[in-house]
Order: structure tokens, then C-alpha cells, then sequence
């Protein structure tokens, strides 16, 4: 019986794919095509190229100009398409490339060798120039800010460090230092360093990973290298059927790659609910939908299926249509794709419940039923009408409180009015006269019916819903009942519960949720993501400046932090700049748009979205840049028009969640940067909006 040899896709292959003209691109499809089908066909004709360090590195001839580099080994049955060129960058992009396996970790890495060999040259002139009886001179103050001194080559290689780079991260003595280094390491490298140098041990980074750095390695064994969660990141083993669809298909990065650590948390069984904090831009949501996939296809068993929620309505379709691309039609059917609210209604309906939700309090039934409710307080508490609309927002709806005994032993923390026992038993009756108001009307607040359609589950004994897993996006907007409900869903047991989310981008619910006050138990199953893969860092960290001061929390009654998110890209440093209102804030974008589309063969291919505080605002700015020939479109809850080319995409803040663009242009009252214990929400809003870069932003007050 023969074996067919493994064919695996570079990443680098891929993304010089998607640069390639048109007229090449078709015949470098057909021709990679051809070659995963058997390549070691003796139509192909691999050539040794002239001066490569990496004698395993060939050239295959694709025209009388193009050249493919293709990893080609010695022994084994591994090959490995790299990278398509002109004939002459071809040869200058493999002349000083390595294909390695790294000693300690197992993962398959390609080193860029042309710096170590000039380090090595730099060091040997130095030896040569010292006496033979003394080492080269280092002074004791250079030598103290070397980053990673104290560990050995065995750690360093443990963190992702290929063993050709180790001179190099040796010499490091500054962050600015390991981020010049960062485009010739592994991303796990790269990463396993910074959080060394913010603060974590090498095995508190390598737990969090849960990666095993405890045995025997073949360098020489490629296949076994290939199975790696490190290899998948860089690169993608292709059958048949996965060759034609990745390269038929518009690329997305995400689609094949996963960073190790998503990677590992995308796949393999848990023994119970996960959570993953990470920074906007460090890939939750791809996670999540990977995430989902993976427990489709191995874990949806007797016809259950695997749900996919998230807050929104349009990030919801946004999802849906992302994993179309990902998933086979047959594991597409075993997802289903809701956001919350649309669940929640759908349920009502097949119960025959006839109440409508309310979302909105100054809708005219809820105003109606609260403005009732308001006349029945008692006026020797002296309280505003604010206090009430508050007090039942964080503190009865937040916490499902439905009895005059449950409200006088309620917690009401930061809440700032103390209220004695006497004093709740005066307040209660608004609440009380509210929900009475709305029951008249067949009316009922969402925390409610959170609240009610899971005690309804817990009651219909032997009822399933019948889902293998739940994959929840955005956790961070969703309150204490929303969490009670996804945990009332679905029995408790392996895989079943998976929440992806950040606080720094709450945006929708105030209440924070606590998940072990919800039931959800995620002792030992909780992860952070730290690459931002989307956002430069000159724009991250201006997002990330605007919260200093503010709480953030990690979902579960724990502060969360940003001092070891990290962006992988750098670009212009974005400008705040003062403006006189609407108007000058208009010809400010004008101008920040054509500059941007100025930049030779850029005009046509970038994305821009105008985000600011409101629809009015949004339709303002619109209509003065349709003025002057910018066609613009709205992004609404209907629609986020991902499919308009050539358009300058226009948001509110609270829209623009889960969007990405090349440029953002961010409109903001003045108000928005205020105090920072005033405006902590707004603020937060900012950090959202500006996150939804990933090459240009800026900010323009007004």
C-alpha cells in the first residue's frame, strides 16, 4: 500500500498569493493544484538554488518568470509550498531562509538566517580584535539591561525562540529592541518574550499555554512537527478537497490560521465552561467561530447542534456568514446562529407566550407603564425620578429580584444612596406597580424574561434543548440573567459552555456579571489572548490611554489589565485633534480620506468608516461627504454592507462593534474626555471605535 505524501501551505504562500496579478494568479492556482495532487510527479522539476543556506529549499519553475519555492526534504514525506515570486525575489526570499524544527517545542519554524550571520560576523570581528586571553569588553550597565539573561537556551526555545534566532534575542535590552526583532519571530516567540518581560515566568507562560516542552524531539521529522498547534499557525496541511477550497476561495487569513494558543483552545474537549479574555483585535471572534467548528463536527452527536450567540442582531449575521466560509455545508447545519434577543423571542413564540420584550423604556407602553409606576412613590424620600429608572436597572433587574424580601437584603454596591430597611420597603412599590403595569400590556423587561424562560427550563424536568454546546461572543454585554440563562440552556458536563469576550468593551449592559455568581464555574479553564492581530500599536495604545483610570474587570469579579496586550503592526501615531463642531469635523475627514486614498494604488482598495455619537451626527457627516463625490453608506442594525466596495462606511459607536476597517475616522463630543469616573462608559465607546482600525485613525473632537 503507498503512501501519499503530505502537502502543507505556508502562510506566506497564501498571503503572496492574494498580492499576485490576476494573469498569474490563475495559473499558480492550477499549478498548486496539481502539485498537492503528487509532488513528486516527474513533470515537476525542482531546481537547487544558487547560495541557499536551506539545501532542502528548491525551485519549481512556474513560467518563464515566476518561480515557486517549495520545501522539498531529503528524507520524508513532507513538502511544503513557501512562497511564489518573480524569478529573481523568488531566489532573494529563499537564498537566506531556513526550514527548522524547533528542539525543545517540536514546532516546524522558518528562519530568516541573513541576521544572525551578520550578528556572528559582528561578534567574531570583536574576538579577533581581543587579546586571546580576555573576552570582549561589555560594561556593567549594558550588561544589566539585558532582557533575558537569566534564562537558559532551553526556556528561551521553550517560549517559541527558534535556536538560529538565540544570539539574537540574547542581545536584546529593551522592549523597542524585541520589537525591532519581532518580524523574524515566531508569533509565540514573540509573544512568550514580551510576557516575560511584563512581568511572567516561563512556566507560568507555558501552563497558560499548555504547551509540553517535556519531550524527545526528531529535528529531522516533519510530518510529526506538521501536528503541532505552533506549525498550524504558519502552516496548513491540504488534502484534496481543502487544496481547492482554500485556494478558490477570497483569502482571509483567519479562515486557515490560528495563532498556537487559539489554536489549542479552538480544538480538543474541556471538562466544563472556558473563558477567554483578550484585548479588540487578539481574535476572540475568530476563536469562537473555530471554536465552533471544531465541536460541529466532533461533538454535535444524535442530531444535537451547537449554538453560535452573540449581543447584536447584526454581529449575528456578520458570524453567520463568516462561518459559511469556514465550515463545510454539513457542518454549517449543526450551528445555529442567534443572537440573544432573537433566541429568547423565538422561544417565547414556541411556548405560546404572548408577551412582547421591552427594550427600550421611553417606548410608548413601557413609558406609559413607568410613568404609572412613578406616581405611586412616596415623596418623604425625596428621591429623583433618575434613582428609580437606576435603582431597578442595576439592582432588581440586574439581580432578578421579585419579593419585598429579596429587595431588603439585596447588595446595592456603588449605588451611593444607603438605604435602610424602611426605606426599601418605601421604594419597592414602584418596582412592584411597574411590573404590573407592563403585565396589563403583555409587556415584559428583557431581564425578566431572561429571568423567567430559565426557570421555565429548569421546571420542564428531562427537557433539553438540544445543543452539544453553547459558544458565547461578547460576554462582556450581556448581564447577571442573560449569564443565569445560557446556564440554565444547557446541561452541565464537557464542552458546554464557551465564553470569548473583554471588558474594556462594555458598551451595551452596565450591570458587570460576576460568572461564579451566575452558576458558571470556570476554575482552571480560563485564558487570555495577548497578540492584537488587527490594530497597530501606535492606535492601540491611544485606544488603551483613554481608559487609564477606568475599572475594567475580567467577567467574573476580577480586575483585568492591558500592560500585556501587544499589537504585531505599527503605523502612523493616530492625531486628536480639536475641532469647531460638525462642519470642520467634515472637511477634517475629506481631507483625512483622499490623503490616505492619495497613496499610489491605494485609492481603490482601502476601507474607511466615519464613526461618531449618534445617527444624527452619523447622517451629517454622510450628507457633506456626498457633497463632495464621497459616496458613503450607513451601517445598521440591518446591515453592515459588507460587500460595498469604493464607499466610506458610516457608524455609530455602538454599530461599529465587531467591524473592521483599514481606516477610522472617530467623531466625539468633547464631553466623551472628560473626568475619568464620569465618563467611563464613553470612554470605552472611544476605545471601541478606535479599535475597529487597522492601518490609519484618527480623532476629532467636537
Amino acid at each position: 500500500m503507498s503512501f501519499k505524501p503530505k502537502v502543507a501551505l505556508a502562510q506566506d504562500f497564501l498571503l503572496q498569493l492574494a498580492r499576485l496579478p490576476v494573469s498569474v494568479h490563475s495559473k499558480v492556482m492550477k499549478w498548486a493544484i496539481q502539485f498537492q495532487v503528487d509532488p513528486t510527479s516527474s513533470s515537476i522539476n525542482y531546481e537547487n538554488i544558487k547560495g541557499a543556506k536551506d539545501p532542502n529549499l528548491k525551485s519549481v519553475r512556474l513560467n518563464d518568470d515566476w518561480r515557486g519555492i517549495v520545501f522539498k526534504p531529503s528524507k520524508g514525506d513532507v513538502y511544503v509550498l513557501l512562497y511564489v515570486d518573480h524569478h529573481d525575489a523568488a531566489y532573494r526570499w529563499a537564498e537566506n531562509r531556513k526550514l527548522t524544527i524547533n528542539p525543545v517545542t517540536g514546532a516546524m519554524q522558518m528562519v530568516m538566517l541573513e541576521h544572525v550571520v551578520e550578528q556572528a560576523v559582528e561578534t567574531v570581528g570583536l574576538e579577533q580584535e581581543a587579546p586571546s586571553d580576555t573576552v570582549p569588553v561589555q560594561s556593567s550597565e549594558s550588561a544589566a539591561v539585558l532582557l533575558f539573561s537569566e534564562l537558559s537556551d532551553t526556556e528561551l526555545m521553550s517560549l517559541g525562540v527558534p535556536a538560529e534566532l538565540l544570539p539574537a534575542v540574547r542581545k536584546v535590552g529593551s522592549e523597542e529592541a524585541l520589537d525591532a526583532l519581532q518580524s523574524r519571530l515566531p508569533a509565540e516567540a514573540y509573544e512568550g518574550l514580551f510576557l516575560v518581560v511584563a512581568g511572567d515566568t516561563v512556566n507560568q507562560v507555558l501552563q497558560s499555554r499548555e504547551t509540553r516542552v517535556d519531550q524527545a524531539i526528531d529535528t529531522s521529522d516533519f510530518a510529526a512537527a506538521l501536528a503541532t498547534a505552533e506549525s498550524q499557525s504558519r502552516f496548513v496541511v491540504v488534502d484534496d478537497e481543502a487544496m481547492q477550497a482554500i485556494m478558490n476561495a477570497p483569502l482571509a487569513q483567519w479562515r486557515v490560521f490560528l495563532h498556537p494558543t487559539q489554536n489549542k483552545l479552538a480544538r480538543g474537549d474541556r471538562s466544563g465552561p472556558v473563558r477567554v479574555l483578550g484585548g479588540a483585535g487578539t481574535g476572540k471572534t475568530v476563536l469562537a467561530m473555530h471554536r465552533a467548528r471544531w465541536l460541529a463536527e466532533n461533538r454535535a452527536l444524535g442530531g444535537k447542534k451547537v449554538l453560535f450567540t452573540t449581543f447584536t442582531r447584526n454581529l449575528a449575521l456578520d458570524i453567520e456568514e463568516n462561518l459559511k466560509t469556514l465550515c463545510s455545508a454539513d457542518t454549517m447545519s449543526k450551528i445555529e446562529v442567534k443572537n440573544l434577543d432573537a433566541w429568547v423571542s423565538g422561544f417565547m413564540r414556541s411556548r405560546k407566550l404572548e408577551h412582547r420584550i421591552v427594550y427600550d423604556r421611553k417606548q410608548d407602553g413601557a413609558l406609559q407603564a413607568w410613568q404609572v409606576a412613578l406616581a405611586a412613590k412616596d415623596p418623604t424620600l425625596d428621591l429623583p425620578d433618575s434613582f428609580y429608572s437606576d435603582e431597578l436597572e442595576q439592582v432588581v433587574l440586574a439581580q432578578g429580584l421579585t419579593t419585598l424580601d429579596q429587595y431588603r437584603t439585596a447588595r446595592r454596591v456603588g449605588r451611593g444612596v444607603i438605604l435602610s430597611r424602611a426605606k426599601r420597603d418605601a421604594v419597592w412599590p414602584v418596582f412592584e406597580e411597574y411590573r404590573g403595569q407592563l403585565a396589563s400590556r403583555k409587556l415584559k423587561e428583557v431581564d425578566d424574561a431572561y429571568r423567567e424562560i430559565a426557570e421555565m427550563i429548569a421546571t420542564e424536568q428531562g427537557s433539553e434543548l438540544g445543543y452539544a454546546a453553547i459558544v458565547i461572543d461578547e460576554t462582556q454585554d450581556f448581564g447577571p440573567q442573560a449569564l443565569k440563562l445560557f446556564r440554565a440552556m444547557i446541561p452541565h458536563g464537557p464542552n458546554d459552555l464557551f465564553f470569548v469576550g473583554d471588558g474594556h468593551q462594555r458598551i451595551y449592559s452596565r450591570n458587570r456579571a460576576a460568572m461564579s455568581r451566575c452558576g458558571i464555574d470556570i476554575r482552571g479553564r480560563s485564558r487570555k489572548l495577548y497578540l492584537n492581530y488587527r490594530t497597530t500599536d501606535e492606535i492601540r495604545r491611544l485606544a488603551v490611554s483613554l481608559l487609564e483610570g477606568c475599572e475594567i474587570d475580567d467577567l467574573d469579579d476580577g480586575p483585568d489589565e492591558t500592560k500585556r496586550y501587544k499589537s504585531l503592526s505599527h503605523g502612523p501615531t493616530p492625531e486628536v485633534r480639536r475641532t469647531s463642531g460638525l462642519e470642520e469635523a467634515a472637511a477634517a475627514t475629506i481631507d483625512f480620506i483622499e490623503k490616505w486614498r492619495s497613496e499610489e494604488g491605494e485609492r481603490d482598495s482601502l476601507s474607511f468608516c466615519v464613526v461618531t455619537y449618534s445617527e444624527k451626527s452619523r447622517d451629517s457627516l454622510g450628507q457633506q461627504l456626498q457633497s463632495v463625490g464621497i459616496a458613503s453608506v450607513p451601517i445598521t442594525a440591518q446591515s453592515n454592507h459588507p460587500d460595498v466596495r469604493n464607499v466610506v462606511h458610516l457608524a455609530t459607536m455602538h454599530r461599529a462593534k465587531g467591524l473592521e476597517f483599514d481606516c477610522v475616522i472617530v467623531v466625539t463630543p468633547e464631553s466623551y474626555l472628560g473626568n475619568v469616573e464620569e465618563t467611563s462608559y464613553q470612554r470605552r465607546l472611544l476605545y471601541v471605535a478606535l479599535t475597529r482600525a487597522k492601518r490609519g485613525a484618527v480623532l476629532f473632537e467636537v
